[in-house]
């Protein structure tokens, strides 16, 4: 007998949580990782669904024969950023298969394939690059580079796949199996407060704004903190700091976002002037020319700071997600879908996050579906969804697979 929808939610929640932290450190190609991807399978096999795991560690529970194409897929992701919470990603995988499983207390029947994912390494907490399971398999992210992705403790991706039990050899684009995808929909929780603001527990997404990583190197000279004269100093801290106050300043005047949340210090003792600072910084703004000219104004602004402290700084873009607009008649299918079963306005929003779906959006029709987050918080152990907004997401996930699927 599947489990429920809350049933699967208790099997799911104590998988990757730390004790002291209240988070998730659900990271590609861990141990918690690995407890996940057991529990997808569980979770496909008591439906009688067909599993497979494709080429770069993505997971596929299907139904109905995936060789007949023009499939429906739902899904999203289950690992975590460093400490983060519990709806991020799994809402989307868990209410995939509650949404079969109304699908099937409907009498539904589906006349297409039917498939639910769940995307590696999507936060790219590990190896520093985001959606990488959905990167590799659209031809976004090279082969060569994955593989040579190293997580803090020198690790390769690759290494990380073989001890895990994967081919890193295989990975690359997945041409072939993105051709039997029709359509796919994303269930995720609001990383956001819009549908907080509006009343209504469920939305549709319009578009995700532009963002990418860049890592900034203030290199300088480590020294005495005791005996060398502030005069004295070529301090990249103080390049660093003065850069990431010029970032929330220009992010700020813009309406865009620039956060600097990953540093790395060298020598990296509390008696030293540190050598480096190495700092990563997520950029996202509503198009791309406004995207360019924060960045542009932040690289000038980590320039003009590194020249006054007498340190250099290089900069390289790490990963880059241009503006997606969701398919239009998909989108406004989604809209028609819901609002003819639904008793609840369906409001239509942009994000400044980005997923798996938009990685796709490149190759397949792509939509997005957003829960309610009575808070807006997000990649924090304080991230939320109420039941009754999860069932009632499950709820709308279900009146969209049976409009697309079961025609």
């Amino acid at each position: 007998m599947p489990s429920s929808f809350q049933e699967m939610w208790a099997e799911l929640l104590p998988v990757g949580r730390h004790a002291g932290s209240g988070g998730y450190r659900r990271f590609a190609w861990t141990g918690a990782d690995a407890e996940c991807r057991a529990w997808f399978r569980e979770q496909a096999q008591a439906r009688g669904l067909a599993v497979e795991t494709d080429r770069n560690g993505n997971q596929w529970a299907w139904l109905g024969d995936p060789a007949a194409g023009d499939a429906v897929v739902t899904g999203s992701h289950l690992d975590s950023v460093p400490d983060g919470g519990a709806f991020d990603g799994p809402l989307g995988v868990v209410s995939a298969f509650a949404a079969l499983d109304e699908l099937a207390a409907r009498g539904a029947r589906p006349s297409r394939p039917v498939a639910v994912v769940n995307f590696g390494d999507e936060e790219g907490a590990r190896f520093g690059v985001a959606c990488a399971g959905s990167r590799l398999t659209a031809g976004q992210l090279t082969p060569e580079r994955a593989a040579a992705l190293r997580d803090a403790d020198g690790v390769t991706l690759a290494q990380a796949m073989e001890r895990a039990g994967d081919d890193p050899e295989a990975i690359g684009p997945d041409d072939e199996r993105l051709a039997r995808v029709g359509v796919f929909v994303e269930l995720h929780v609001e990383q956001g407060r819009y549908l907080a603001d509006t009343g209504s527990p469920v939305g549709v997404a319009s578009a995700i704004w532009p963002h990418g990583r860049w890592r900034f190197d203030f290199r300088g000279e480590a020294n005495h903190a005791g005996t060398t004269r502030m005069q004295d100093r070529r301090d990249p801290m103080l390049a660093y700091a003065a850069t990431a106050l010029a970032a929330r300043e220009r992010a700020a005047a813009a309406g865009a976002r620039a956060t600097f949340g990953k540093l790395l210090v060298e020598p990296n003792g509390v008696n030293a002037v540190p050598s480096l600072v190495r700092a990563w910084l997520d950029a996202r703004a509503a198009d791309e020319d406004a995207l360019a000219g924060l960045l542009s104004g932040i690289e000038e602004a980590a320039r003009e700071h590194a020249a006054r402290e007498g340190v250099e700084v290089g900069l390289e873009r790490e990963s880059f997600t241009p503006v997606v607009d969701f398919a239009p008649a998909l989108r406004d299918e989604l809209v028609r879908l819901l609002a003819a079963r639904r008793a609840y306005e369906v409001p239509v929003l942009p994000t400044g996050a980005g997923h798996d779906a938009g990685i796709l959006a490149a190759k397949v029709p792509t939509a997005m579906l957003f829960v309610r987050n009575p808070t807006g918080v997000s990649h924090s152990p304080a991230e939320h969804a109420r039941e009754d907004d999860c069932v009632a997401g499950v709820e709308a996930l279900a009146d969209v697979l049976e409009g697309l699927a079961c025609r």
